[in-house]
Order: structure tokens, then C-alpha cells, then sequence
């Protein structure tokens, strides 16, 4: 019957958990520049072809303690299509600081009793990850002000600047969590020295923070939220940005692009993001994935 297709698609809606349609294809294939594929449903394999299939050909996996980066790093071996990127993530830190298994990734220092040795401890897997050549970035590393308070920022501060030192001495991108600390994040990168490659994941600064980024060469990557209707300074940073420093992401499983909002995102989705970022920069969808795939193979160096 003609009408039952129609109840069945706004019965889907009303399910959170429904996964959203594939896209049309891009054109020109590019990378998700930073998922999560181990917090996501279904296969590694199944996620790589779903994404394949609409032009999103290479994807970034990153870790965000510990035991996700070592994932990260054996998925990336597995896979010819993946890339790793291993860190601790900010808010990581302060929890094996302070023995606070919460965080999932944590359970290292709630055994060793938290404290800075605990921390050095995480630090030194994630070194020793970063060395290894199918890992390509030392991420997701940064500040978050928003879900740590003032307690924990100490811990993020030190975990951040360990973090910059190994991206350095192993040659890989930095790939920053910068919420709510826009001004303190430039300012450690300055005072370290940044790598020759850093990547703002997840870009949520502004317009002018993104003239400053462009100014000393980082890269942006844009996520689905810049299809939010509150997203305008997304849109606006994007209108400015150089193109050979834009990339894209899904941060998958969150931050699911408009009109899917709410519902499960994954590297396929990718392709609705890339048209917002060429409508906010009144440009050919073509030619802004041609950048987006050139920049990721050299900000992730494959």
C-alpha cells in the first residue's frame, strides 16, 4: 500500500536508535578524520564498507585512554583503510590522577592509587604506541573545561604537554580536544612549541580564532555539528578557513549531522557534513572534498 512506507519512515524517526539512511555519494572521495569505531554498533568490517560506499574511503580511529588506544593501534594494523591516532583524553587524566576509575580507561590508576606516577605510567604506553608506524597521530589530547573543573586542571595541563612532547619526538600529528579552552590551548602549544602538524578536532572556535589557527598553520576539521541551527560561528569559522586546512569528521557515534540529529552516527555520514561546509563557504561540494581528502593524506602523512 502506498501509505505504509510513509508510516514506516516516521515510525523510524521517532526511534533514536535507528541507524540514518546512507547518503548520496560524494564525487570525490575523502577521510573521516577522527571516529570511534569501538563505541559504535556492528563491525569494523561493516562500518568501512557502509563508509566506502558513499566516497569515505580511509577513516581515523582514536583512542581516548589507554585501552583504546591500544585498539586503536591493532584495528589500524588490521585494516588498510585505518589509521590510528593514541592519547589520553583530557578528562582522562585527572581521573587516573585521581584513581577514579569512571572514565573507563582508568582502571590502571585506580589499581596503582592514582597520583602522577600512575599517569606517567598511561604516558608511557601511549609513547610507546605512538612509535608505531600504522599510528599516525598522538590524539585526542587537549583541554576540556567543561566537564573537569578547576580540580582537574592541573592534571590536564601536565597531561597535555607530555602529550605534545611525544608527538614531536615521534613525528605525528597532534590531535587536539579543545572544549571551552580555546585561550589556554594556543597558549601551551605556543609556550611547548607546536608539532609541525596539529589538528583542532572537532573545531569549535570562532571566526577570528580560526584566522589564528590559519595563521599558524593548524588544521580545523569540522564535525556534524556545524549543521546545528546554534552552530553559526561553526559555519562562519568554516567561511574563512584556507582550504588546504580543512578537514572533516564524524566523531562518531556523536555529534550525528542534521536532519539525524539524536540518532547514531558513523563514517558513512560523513558526506552531509562536507555539503555544510560547502554551502557555508558558497563553494563547488567537489572541489571542497578534493581539499578535505588532499589535507588528510598529509596531515596523517599515508
Amino acid at each position: 500500500m502506498p501509505q505504509k512506507p510513509e508510516r514506516q519512515q516516521r515510525d523510524q524517526r521517532k526511534d533514536g536508535s535507528a541507524a540514518p539512511p546512507l547518503p548520496e555519494p560524494l564525487a570525490v572521495p575523502v577521510a573521516d578524520s577522527h571516529t570511534h569505531l569501538d563505541m559504535q554498533e556492528g563491525s569494523v568490517e561493516d562500518a568501512l564498507a557502509k563508509a566506502a560506499s558513499v566516497g569515505v574511503t580511509t577513516v581515523v580511529q582514536v583512542g581516548c585512554d589507554v585501552n583504546g588506544s591500544h585498539w586503536a593501534a591493532r584495528t589500524a594494523a588490521a585494516y588498510d583503510t585505518v589509521w590510528a591516532a593514541v592519547a589520553l583524553h583530557p578528562n582522562e587524566a585527572p581521573r587516573i590522577v585521581h584513581g577514579d576509575p569512571g572514565g573507563g580507561g582508568s582502571r590502571q590508576g585506580a589499581r596503582e592509587g592514582g597520583g602522577t606516577a600512575a599517569l606517567d605510567a598511561a604516558l608511557a604506553e601511549i609513547d610507546a604506541l605512538a612509535a608505531l608506524p600504522h599510528v599516525r597521530g598522538v590524539g585526542e589530547t587537549g583541554l576540556d573545561y567543561y566537564r573537569t573543573g578547576p580540580e582537574g586542571v592541573e592534571a590536564q595541563h601536565y597531561s597535555f604537554r607530555r602529550h605534545i612532547d611525544i608527538a614531536k619526538r615521534h613525528g605525528k600529528a597532534l590531535v587536539i580536544h579543545d572544549r571551552e579552552a580555546h585561550a589556554d590551548v594556543l597558549r601551551i602549544l605556543d609556550e611547548e612549541g607546536a608539532p609541525d602538524t596539529v589538528v583542532f578536532h572537532c573545531y569549535s572556535g570562532d571566526e577570528e580564532m580560526a584566522r589564528t589557527c590559519a595563521d599558524k598553520g593548524y588544521y580545523m576539521s569540522f564535525a556534524g555539528n556545524i549543521t546545528y541551527k546554534s552552530a553559526q560561528n561553526l559555519r562562519d569559522a568554516v567561511a574563512v578557513a584556507p582550504a588546504e586546512l580543512l578537514l572533516v569528521e564524524t566523531d562518531a557515534p556523536f555529534l550525528t549531522p542534521v536532519p539525524y540529529r539524536g540518532r547514531p552516527n558513523a563514517p558513512y555520514l560523513v558526506p552531509i557534513t562536507v555539503r555544510a561546509m560547502a554551502e557555508a563557504r558558497k563553494a563547488a561540494e567537489d572541489e571542497v572534498a578534493a581539499a578535505i581528502g588532499a589535507n588528510t593524506a598529509r596531515a596523517f602523512g599515508y
